[in-house]
C-alpha cells in the first residue's frame, strides 16, 4: 500500500480488495491517499482481482499481491512509456527478488512471453511488473476465476492468441518478496498446472521451447550478474523506504 501511495508524477487510483483480513485494515487504508477499500468475500485471488479491475477507472491498470511492491517512480515510467507507444497494450518490466527482510536475492530480466514456452514450461512474466491498457478490459480480457493459482498464465495465453501488442522495458519497476508463503509454490498450483498442460510432456518440444527461451534471455542480457540498489518498504519499516545495496547479484530463482 505504501509503495503505491508514494508514487509521483502520475494520478493513481488505488483499489484494495480484501476477503477479511485480521487487524484494522480500515484505519491503515484511510491513512493513505486515494485508497478505496472493499472488504468482501470472494471465490479466490482472480475473482478479487477482477472485482478491483471492474471498479477501476484508470486508463492504465495493474495489480499487486501482498508480497509485492513498486519501486520509486515506477508508475510514472509506465505512464510515459504508454504515452510514447500508443500501439502497445501490455508492458512488462524487470523485477528484483528479495528476502523477507528486503535483502536483494536475484535480478529477473523479463522478455516477451512465448505461447509455446508458456504451454510446455512456465509463465516468465511477473504479474507485479505487468501493466496494461483499460481497453483490454473493455474487450473482456478478465481473469478466468475457475483457476485459483495459474489464472495469470491463462490470461497471457489468451492475450497472445488474440495478437495483443506487448512490449518490455529493461529496468526493474517492482519487487517480489520470497516469504515462503507464495501461492505459486503450493500443491494446488502444481495440480492446476497438470490439469491445464497434461501430466505428460513431449520432451523434445519442451527442450526446444526452453532452449529458445534461454537464448532469447541471453540476448536480452538476463544472465549477467549485477550491482543492485533499491529503496523499498519492509515489515520493520512500513512507513519509510529503506535502501539496500547488493553487489554481484545473480539471475536465478532462489530455491
Amino acid at each position: 500500500m505504501a509503495s503505491v501511495a508514494d508514487q509521483t508524477g502520475v494520478d493513481v487510483e488505488h483499489i484494495i480488495q480484501d476477503a477479511g483480513s485480521q487487524g484494522d485494515l480500515q484505519a491503515l487504508a484511510q491513512s493513505k491517499p486515494n485508497v478505496r477499500l472493499f472488504v468482501e468475500k470472494d471465490s479466490g485471488m482472480y475473482d478479487a482481482i477482477n472485482r478491483g479491475l471492474r471498479r477501476a477507472s484508470g486508463e492504465i491498470c495493474a495489480y499487486l499481491n501482498c508480497d509485492e511492491q513498486y519501486l520509486p517512480g515506477a508508475l510514472e515510467r509506465v505512464h510515459n512509456f504508454f504515452a510514447r507507444n500508443r500501439d502497445v497494450n501490455v508492458l512488462f518490466a524487470d523485477i528484483i527478488l528479495v528476502a523477507g527482510d528486503g535483502c536483494p536475492l536475484s535480478y529477473r530480466r523479463t522478455i516477451l512471453p512465448n505461447l509455446r514456452h508458456i504451454k510446455v514450461a512456465h509463465l516468465n512474466t511477473p504479474t507485479c511488473a505487468t501493466f496494461f491498457r483499460r481497453e483490454l478490459l473493455n474487450r473482456g480480457f478478465y481473469f478466468d476465476t475457475r483457476w485459483k493459482t495459474i489464472g495469470d498464465a491463462l490470461w497471457i495465453e489468451k492475450l497472445l492468441l488474440s495478437k495483443v501488442a506487448m512490449a518490455t522495458i529493461r529496468e526493474p519497476l517492482a519487487v517480489f518478496a520470497l516469504t515462503g508463503k507464495n501461492l505459486g509454490e503450493t500443491a494446488l498450483s502444481r495440480s492446476e498446472t497438470v490439469a491445464w498442460k497434461g501430466s505428460e510432456q513431449n520432451r523434445l518440444i519442451l527442450a526446444g521451447a526452453v532452449l529458445l527461451h534461454r537464448l532469447r534471455k541471453a540476448l536480452a542480457g538476463a544472465y549477467r550478474r549485477r550491482s543492485v540498489q533499491i529503496e523499498i518498504f519492509t515489515l520493520e519499516s512500513p512507513g519509510n523506504r529503506q535502501r539496500f545495496i547488493a553487489n554481484d547479484v545473480g539471475f536465478r530463482w532462489p530455491t
